[in-house]
């Protein structure tokens, strides 16, 4: 059992309890989610499978698209609504200033990740010291928000959709929003509505994924590894240069080189893919294929 399965993860369940209730489901020792979802939160979680873990770094990388509600002038200490609150303020903005506000974080922007959060610190997850209610430093990272559009602005709440780079926390951007307002805020609720090129049209729910594993046609419900990675070239070998390069070796490609970027999906004869490689040049200088990650 190899694939890829695009899970709409319903709130109320942790990224991890999904995994692990999958792994049971499909009595299945290899398997792992490609970024973690807030447990309140819903939308799509990326779950890989077998051989498909090996690609879990990469598709880690890939830009997250969240429908996210904000309402300002309640702060809590998680930032979100399932935490203690800690502050209330009057909402003073006009709707002007709200939309400013919001639309002035579209960029680069340097975030505090929140101390609820598993980001680790000395072997520890943040979230398990917040809990004993110990607060550490913490170092703030670039994050790039590509995109925010605003579906609506209704007295204290922000309806809007926002596109931005790995690791970047939507709660805290609601809070930072509402700090810049001088009113405070926090996220009320979350949805991913898309991770790379996996979209919540085409997730299925955890029920769906037990009916279709009860009746046999679990397997129509995975996704290939080469689908995922559509932006790479396609190089297909012979069997000879099959066997090299999965024994490690470099596969010449001078000719091939215009057509193909920097990074490819490798295909065996039988037109199974086998890897992910990267085009460098061998120590004469020539342009060569070179194993990146191995999936057979």
């Amino acid at each position: 059992m190899n694939g890829i399965l695009n899970v709409l993860k319903p709130p109320g369940m942790t990224s991890f309890d999904v995994v692990a209730y999958l792994r049971g489901l499909l009595k299945v020792k290899k398997i792992g989610h490609t970024g973690t979802l807030d447990p309140g939160a819903v939308g799509v979680l990326p779950v890989c499978i077998g051989k498909a873990t090996k690609a879990i770094e990469y598709l880690m990388d890939k830009d997250k698209v969240y429908r996210a509600e904000l309402t300002l002038g309640i702060s809590t200490d998680t930032q979100d609504s399932l935490g203690r609150v800690l502050k209330e303020a009057e909402v003073n903005s006009s709707k002007d200033e709200i939309y400013a506000a919001v639309k002035s974080f579209v960029g680069s922007y340097s975030q505090l990740p929140p101390m609820y959060s598993a980001i680790k610190k000395n072997g520890k997850k943040l979230y398990e010291l917040a809990r004993s209610g110990i607060e550490v430093e913490r170092s703030p990272r670039e994050v790039m928000i590509r995109f925010i559009n605003i579906l609506s602005i209704k007295e204290n709440t922000v309806v809007f959709d926002v596109g931005c780079s790995k690791g970047t926390y939507i709660r805290t951007l609601c809070s930072d929003i509402g700090d810049r307002l001088g009113c405070g805020g926090h996220m009320s609720f979350l949805v991913r509505m898309k991770a790379g090129s996996f979209t919540i049209d085409n997730a299925l729910t955890v029920e769906q994924i037990k009916e279709m594993a009860q009746n046999g046609t679990i397997e129509k419900a995975f996704i290939g590894i080469e689908e995922v990675f559509e932006s790479f070239g396609r190089l297909y070998l012979n069997k000879e240069e099959e066997k090299r390069f999965l024994n490690g070796g470099f596969i010449r490609i001078g000719g091939l080189a215009p057509a193909l970027p920097q990074k490819v999906c490798v295909f065996g004869e039988n037109g199974k893919i086998l890897a992910l490689g990267e085009t460098v040049f061998n120590k004469k200088g020539e342009l060569s294929l070179k194993p990146l990650k191995i999936f057979v």
